[in-house]
This record gives structure tokens, C-alpha cells and sequence, in this order.
């Protein structure tokens, strides 16, 4: 059983520069919260192509290595969490809009140490998707700039 998260932004970008935006590996490190992201397999492109990314704070964390499972340029990137730690998928979707695009990023994931924390998710949500928002918001100041 998987756990939904989700959070969106609105991004002044026409939907293809959103996505070369959003599907920069490297360059989610700069907006995503304690996490350097880097691609693997394929430069991180199209079904099979690999991404991996390091979240940490201070000392302590993990590293996620991903597959891509979908791939849609410029709508829709899904990845598979390969980890212990992490495990599901995650999705980035970009949705034109007449401002520019919505870029929506969800995550399905399976929680570790089984029931414990399928059971603990409610109270871990909140805070989970309050970073996302965290890092959607730099993710839009920095296209801002």
C-alpha cells in the first residue's frame, strides 16, 4: 500500500521551458530541500534512463537511486524509488496554463517498517508536503530571478 503526496507550483515558463527546468537532474539541487539530485543511466532520459539523489542533513541520510518508468517531454516524468528507504514512485507533471504552466510533483510512496509506517503517515504527511511546497516556492523564486 503507497501513501500519496502532492504538491504544485505555478511557474511563469511556457511548459517546455518548465520542463527543461524541472527535469534539469542537476539542477533540482539547487531547490530541493537537503537533497544534491544527479542523473545516471541515459543522462536521466527516457524510460529506463537513471537518476539518483542524495538527501541528508548534516551527517546523516541516504541515497535514493530511481528509474524512469514514463516519460512524456514536455508533460510527465515517472520514476520508480529503487531504496530501502524509499520506495513507490514519484511523478513531475507540467500543465500548460495562460500564465505560463503548473508544475505538479506527487509522490506515492511506500513507507518503511510496514504497518508502523503506513499507520505513522498521517502524522508524517504534513511535513512531508510542507518541504515539497518549501521546495516548490524555490524552485519558482529561482526561475523568477
Amino acid at each position: 500500500m503507497s501513501c500519496h503526496a502532492e504538491a504544485a507550483v505555478d511557474l511563469p515558463l511556457e511548459p517546455q521551458a518548465a520542463w527543461d527546468v524541472v527535469m534539469d537532474w542537476n539542477g533540482q539541487s539547487a531547490w530541493m530541500l537537503f537533497t544534491r539530485v544527479w542523473a545516471t543511466g541515459n543522462h536521466g532520459e527516457g524510460v529506463g534512463g537513471g537518476v539518483s539523489a542524495r538527501t541528508s542533513v548534516g551527517p546523516v541520510g541516504f541515497t535514493d537511486d530511481m528509474v524512469i518508468t514514463h516519460w512524456d517531454p514536455p508533460r510527465e516524468c515517472t520514476v520508480k524509488h529503487l531504496g530501502t528507504v524509499v520506495r513507490g514512485t514519484g511523478t513531475f507533471v507540467v500543465r500548460a496554463t495562460p500564465q505560463g504552466s503548473t508544475f505538479v510533483w506527487s509522490e506515492d510512496v511506500i513507507p518503511p517498517l510496514g504497518r508502523v509506517g503506513r499507520t505513522a503517515w498521517p502524522l508524517v504527511r504534513p511535513a512531508f508536503e510542507l518541504m515539497m511546497r518549501i521546495s516548490l516556492k524555490r524552485l519558482a523564486d529561482g526561475v523568477a530571478r
